[in-house]
């Protein structure tokens, strides 16, 4: 199976009634790849570096407005970090998908947004948005120009991934057989074109670097929504 890390590691913090327990019923094969978010800001917004748009949330406190993609999602827990990390208070606005959130962005409504690369490009490049930063935990590739938030604020990551994984208990040289298989395929020049035209970052690790990463996640997004108070209805 295919899936994202709001899947395996935010869900079940935000659901009572999944019939399914991610540390228990899986075998992790492979981190197929990761896709960190931009922050961006209206250009009516003075700040243009992290740090300065930190001052500015202080300054004004519960007055600057972040929107998501809905209640519990990446970009929402992003803000929310953002928020822990940073010491302010930003106002979450949820909304029903990345299309309105994005709309009422550009009509200068909501302040900021932490949102996927495709959606805000063509903004971003007709001036009608400005990037921050990215909220991988360094540069990506893609825009060595834009820093990360992780420079301003030590540690902050946010990304959803994609991971392959088997049902527990498959036996580990089918494990082994899959993982080489799928790295194989990742680490081609055609899949790697295609992944980062998409603004994700190959990642094709072993099993256990994997397990590793799901069992980080899914601990430290339980801390966040635990602090935030986070709740979705099940």
């Amino acid at each position: 199976m295919i899936c994202t890390s709001a899947v395996l590691t935010i869900q079940p913090h935000l659901y009572s009634k999944l019939r399914y327990n991610t540390l228990r019923d899986f075998a992790p094969v492979t981190v197929a790849s990761s896709s960190p978010f931009l922050l961006v800001v209206h250009p009516s917004l003075q700040p243009r570096t992290v740090k300065e748009l930190i001052a500015l949330a202080k300054a004004r406190p519960g007055q600057l407005n972040y929107s998501s993609s809905g209640n519990g999602s990446v970009t929402h827990l992003a803000g929310v970090l953002f928020n822990t990390v940073a010491g302010v208070n930003t106002v979450y606005i949820p909304y029903k998908g990345s299309s309105p959130a994005i709309s009422d962005l550009l009509a200068g409504h909501i302040q900021m947004r932490f949102s996927a690369m495709l959606p805000v490009l063509p903004f971003i490049r007709s001036g009608k948005l400005r990037p921050l930063a990215i909220t991988s935990f360094k540069r990506s590739a893609q825009f060595p120009e834009l820093p990360a938030v992780a420079e301003t604020l030590p540690g902050y990551h946010a990304d959803i991934w994609y991971g392959v994984v088997a049902p527990v208990n498959t036996p580990s040289a089918i494990i082994s057989r899959l993982n080489a298989e799928i790295v194989r395929q990742l680490q081609s020049e055609h899949v790697k074109a295609k992944l980062e035209a998409d603004g994700s970052d190959i990642v094709a690790n072993s099993p256990g670097d994997f397990a590793t990463l799901m069992r980080a996640d899914y601990q430290r997004w339980a801390a966040v929504i635990k602090a935030a108070g986070v709740r979705t209805e099940d």
